[in-house]
């Protein structure tokens, strides 16, 4: 019954006029970040988190987290009509969604993936609000020699499953790590790889490297690629919503197994969305046995990949409110909006602020209700947004990323900084590097080193007290094997062409 009276509260906090308007502004920002290619919901997050000063911390909350799940709706609109992917979750939708928009079924492929993204969404949402208190109950085991082993087991499955080269993943990791170490440090008072710079005695500030490697470098990589809005097919005609009843028998069963994939892959490091998609639509394949079917309008292809991107953006949620631990880019950004208003995420957050925790929780039932209500709708609207030249769009990004990253601290230190991290992650992109482990050990690298001197001083310099503790060993254990999968060549061509 606790579990009940815990959502009611969660309710009646969310349910207040001020947090349903901005859960609705979130999930509308969401959408439209979603189906305007060029900048992502990190980058967008990044840049509002001046905004969130001015917010309770419960309806701060509220509007990143619309922002981030109505990302994953917006992309599959312009996945279908334009076959234009507006988040990288959505670039596997491409595939079959547009082969229906051009059997006349676009309406069909529409219905499909809000309806399957509800039903993931919602199922992600119930496994958060039912497993989170377990597993926040376990990690009050945690102490510093197991957070620095579950750390590390972020850090090494954040590169298993980044695609591409392993060796530039690691390459990216160990960027990141030592990126996050520049500044004073905590325990000697000594400044490490300042070289004299007084802004860089503090660290480098998160807006500009993530607003820099994920909305910048996305805009000057689609600048070197994209055509001008006028030589985009979008299919002229949307036809009917519903489904038919043979779409409707084979939708159903691969949006449960999209459910399944995407809630099992987003509480994965380095996981989320992204993987969770691509993972659905190869296992729907696999088991179709019609196989040749998919990639020519299969409605498996639609409903499977949608419903994983979403129940993974739902379930990405868990460890970061349960261990404080971000498993992808964007839960690394919510960490820093969380650490704004005060609040330190990770176990005693359920018990200490159960109403925030709660509140969470509810209003993203409510948003994926508000998501299916205005995305239907509001088709027209959005493929008229996407005739709206690039040449147009990008500059207006571009204003808004430096102002929302001069705003963090009224610096133009940060500006100079987003401008290099700009350059940086372009780099990147050429270079053919994934850029979210590079984030994850930026964020993760510093708290890393900070509990393992802590597992040093508790044990007086002796290192067996990783293996002596059994929390900790498991979790070393686990990524050794992780380490092994790596290693092994019969993984690494299965993992390779899985990518």
């Amino acid at each position: 019954m606790d579990i009940f009276q815990n959502l009611a509260t969660g309710f009646i906090g969310a349910a207040t006029p001020i947090n349903l308007g901005l859960c609705l502004i979130g999930c509308l920002l969401g959408t439209l970040i979603g189906v305007l290619p060029g900048i992502g919901p990190i980058a967008t997050i990044a840049m509002l988190l001046p905004i969130t000063y001015g917010l309770s911390p419960l309806g701060a909350l509220i509007m990143l987290a619309g922002i981030y799940y109505g990302a994953q709706y917006g992309g599959s609109t312009t996945a279908v009509l334009v076959n234009l992917p507006g988040e990288s979750s959505s670039v596997v939708t491409c595939l079959d969604g547009y082969q229906m928009a051009q059997n006349g079924r676009a309406g069909a492929a529409l219905t499909v993936a809000a309806l399957g993204s509800l039903f993931a969404g919602c199922v992600g949402t119930l496994l958060l609000a039912a497993f989170a208190p377990i597993l926040a109950s376990f990690a009050e085991q945690f102490r510093s020699p197991e957070y620095f082993a579950l750390m590390l087991f972020g850090l090494v499955a954040a590169v298993v499953l980044a695609s591409g080269s392993v060796v530039k993943a690691i390459a990216m990791v160990l960027l990141g790590l030592l990126f996050g170490l520049v500044g004073t440090d905590v325990s000697s008072g000594v400044t490490r790889y300042g070289f004299g710079v007084p802004e860089l005695y503090d660290g480098i500030d998160f807006v500009p490297v993530a607003v820099g490697l994920f909305g910048l470098a996305e805009i000057m990589s689609n600048l070197d690629k994209r055509e001008d809005a006028g030589g985009r097919h979008v299919v002229a005609r949307v036809g009917s919503l519903w489904p038919t009843r043979e779409e409707t028998r084979r939708a159903i069963p691969a949006v449960l197994r999209g459910t399944t994939v995407g809630s099992l892959l987003g509480i994965l490091p380095g996981g989320g969305a992204v993987l969770a998609s691509f993972a659905a639509y190869t296992l729907e394949k696999k088991i179709s046995k019609t196989p040749e079917i998919f990639g020519k309008g299969a409605v498996e292809g639609v409903a499977a990949p949608e419903a994983a991107n979403n129940a993974g953006a739902q379930t990405s949620f868990i460890p970061l409110l349960t261990l404080g631990i971000p498993s992808t880019p964007v839960m690394a950004i919510m960490v820093g909006a969380m650490m704004i208003q005060g609040i330190a995420p990770g176990t005693a957050l359920i018990k200490e602020r159960p109403d925030l925790f709660w509140g969470i929780v509810a209003s993203m039932w409510i948003g994926n209700v508000m998501l299916v209500i205005i995305n239907l709708p509001l088709i027209g609207l959005w493929v008229k947004l996407l005739n709206v030249p690039y040449r147009i769009l990008f500059p207006i990004i571009l204003v808004l990323c430096c102002v929302g990253t001069y705003s963090t601290g009224n610096a133009t230190t940060l500006v100079v900084m987003l401008a290099l991290f700009a350059v940086l992650g372009y780099v990147f992109v050429k270079l053919g590097c994934e850029t979210a482990p590079f984030l994850l050990g930026f964020v993760l690298g510093p708290l890393m080193e900070e509990n393992l001197r802590r597992s040093m001083v508790i044990s007086f310099g002796d290192p067996m007290i990783f293996l002596q503790r059994p929390i900790s060993l498991g979790i070393l254990v686990v990524t050794l094997g992780l380490v092994a999968l790596i290693v092994l060549p019969t993984f690494r061509k299965t993992r390779e062409v899985a990518f």
